[in-house]
């Protein structure tokens, strides 16, 4: 089925083999501990659910006595008992279910609050390698959308469906002293009802599944065509049109689904009403025909096997409607369940190495690297040796692909090694703690992620407890402070969404601003000053040598002209070293570094950069 080009008819009207595939099955055991931690308080509303239960099915057999009893007798006094009765019955079950209500949702929204912190949590730990192969708008329609979707079970239906199971109980029990021949009768529409319930459960399960798939291709849709990038591309590009016809295809598909969902099984429930609905008037003939035979069967045993009836009625429907929440909460559960059953394969240590920044020399290792994307034909380094000593600046160049990011990416474990060792003062950055390595090392990226805040907290996310002072220090080592002093605002000023507010070499000053205050005995820079002009980037250059002298420097770059002063350039190949030395050096040999430098050198074919 074409996206943008399926009618609602067709989604709507789906063979349910074709349209829907089978959910993934997840083990209601599984659902069910998340409530564990919140047991005690569950079982009070336990408590509370079988009080009300057995108080509220008095009430038939006080219309039992009303009608056998006070009414015929005209027994005003005994009338007035059973009335207020009633009266009190109506006003506890009225109480306590306020008390049920104040417990089942701070219940299930600590529930919901565990859950989400868990999902968030996982994430966090998982390696670059998954938010890679995934979406964000899928992420998000997980968190937002999938948990959203858990809401109405986890805060209300579970409850639900256990205090209707003991009204049900203790009715079942209440119709069987009465009479058990009206009682039998009475749930001859049972069996049908649960057929039915199962059926629609099963196919709601499926749609719901399918429905949450395209809702978060509705959501990655948004959030990259509705994003300021996404904006500039679909205008610059002319697209603007197909966007709009692929989010209608995609939105019309969602709607078809919801429909789907809304109305699966709405005539096999149909009849299951009439049925019910149709059982008191029945119930009233049958024991029209056997109040002659049998004495106790009377007038009163009608009356209140009816209001049994219609008492056994809602829970019953409670029953079936929850069983079908429930099933289709599963298939929200499953999507969350399989994110957190994703494996990390970036893990810490159980007894892992902490080193203070102070006491960090700045000496980094690769001994024998070699590192493979998942999925790539060819491994995108290959047998790495390289020694950078503490506090030397040391350039990594190469053509596009040849596997410089990627060294950048090994050194900040933000990827492990296939085979190896990268190592920074003699540790593997494999035994170091997480916090540790982040705290060591100072990265620049050539597209910064500035967040949607002030400057000065964009600038704090490096250091929380940044004085004026340092931020104003920093971002006058980044040639920045001019143009943010400038803006009406100040360090005040918002940058917008990803830092549009700010060109791409503002927002790259303003990253090296935030990564300068940290003050990392190594500074990693993955084509940092790329959008600078010449000048600006001289003048950093220079800034940066004093403020990080004795310290360790990487640079990876694709302009040559700032890797000139560098102590050592490695020169990358195809995931290979081919050379190293000094720029001198290197143009004096006339290998791959002297091509780069006149701008012939080939582009490898290679996965990774």
């Amino acid at each position: 089925m074409t996206v943008g080009h399926s009618s609602w008819r067709e989604v709507a009207n789906a063979e349910e083999s074709e349209s829907m595939g089978d959910p993934v099955r997840v083990d209601g055991r599984r659902i069910w501990r998340l409530f564990t931690p919140y047991r005690w308080r569950l079982a009070s509303v336990l408590g509370l659910i079988a009080f009300t239960s057995v108080v509220g099915i008095l009430t038939p057999f006080i219309v039992k006595a009303i009608v056998d009893d006070a009414l015929p007798n005209k027994d005003l006094e005994l009338l007035f008992v059973f009335v207020g009765a009633l009266i009190a019955i109506a006003a506890v079950e009225a109480v306590v279910s306020v008390l049920q209500t104040l417990i089942v949702s701070r219940v299930g929204q600590a529930v919901m609050h565990d859950l989400r912190i868990g999902v968030y949590v996982h994430l966090q730990r998982m390696s670059l390698r998954f938010f890679t192969g995934t979406r964000t708008g899928e992420v998000q329609s997980r968190i937002s959308q999938d948990i959203g979707g858990m809401q109405s079970f986890v805060t209300n239906t579970a409850v639900d469906l256990t205090r209707s199971a003991a009204v049900v109980c203790v009715s079942v029990v209440a119709m069987l002293v009465l009479d058990w021949r009206l009682a039998l009768f009475s749930f001859l529409a049972l069996p049908f009802s649960i057929w039915v319930n199962g059926r629609v459960g099963a196919l709601r399960e499926r749609v719901t599944t399918r429905q949450q798939e395209r809702l978060a291709d509705m959501q990655s849709l948004v959030q990259e065509s509705l994003s300021v990038s996404g904006i500039v591309l679909s205008k610059t590009m002319g697209r603007s049109q197909r966007m709009v016809e692929r989010f209608t295809g995609t939105s019309r598909e969602v709607a078809g689904l919801e429909v789907r969902s809304h109305t699966a099984g709405q005539w096999e429930y149909s009849v299951v009403t009439l049925l019910i609905s149709a059982m008191p008037a029945l119930t009233y003939l049958l024991g029209g025909f056997l109040m002659g035979n049998t004495p106790s069967i009377t007038i009163g045993t009608l009356v209140a096997m009816i209001a049994l009836q219609e008492t056994l009625t809602w829970p019953l429907e409670e029953i079936l409607r929850s069983t079908v929440e429930f099933r289709t909460a599963r298939a929200h559960f499953a999507r969350i369940f399989d994110y957190q059953d994703r494996e990390v394969d970036i893990v810490e240590r159980a007894d892992p190495v902490v080193r203070a920044p102070a006491d960090i020399r700045g000496d980094v290792r690769f001994h024998q690297v070699s590192f493979r994307y998942a999925g790539a034909p060819e491994p995108t380094l290959r047998r790495i040796d390289l020694d950078i000593r503490a506090g030397t600046k040391v350039a990594v160049v190469g053509g596009t692909g040849s596997g410089k990011t990627t060294l950048g990416y090994l050194v900040a474990r933000l990827y492990d090694v296939d085979s190896g060792a990268v190592t920074i003062d003699g540790i593997d950055v494999r035994d170091l703690s997480f916090t540790a390595l982040a705290g060591m090392l100072g990265v620049v990226t050539q597209e910064p992620y500035l967040l949607h805040a002030s400057v000065a907290a964009n600038l704090r996310f490096g250091k929380e407890d940044a004085t004026d002072a340092e931020l104003v220090e920093a971002a006058k080592i980044a040639q920045i402070h001019e143009l943010i002093s400038s803006q009406p605002d100040g360090y005040d000023t918002v940058v917008g969404e990803r830092g549009f507010r700010f060109s791409g070499g503002e927002k790259q000053r303003i990253a090296l601003a935030r990564t300068i205050l940290r003050n990392p005995p190594i500074l990693l820079l993955d084509e940092a000053t790329s959008a600078l002009d010449t000048r600006t980037e001289r003048a950093i250059t220079e800034a940066l040598d004093k403020v990080m002298a004795d310290r360790t420097v990487i640079t990876i770059a694709h302009r040559l002209s700032t890797v000139r002063d560098a102590d050592q350039i490695i020169v990358l190949n195809r995931g290979e070293i081919v050379e190293r030395g000094t720029h001198e050096e290197l143009v004096a040999r006339n290998g791959h570094y002297a091509e780069l430098v006149t701008g012939n050198a080939p582009t490898p074919a290679s996965c990774g950069d």
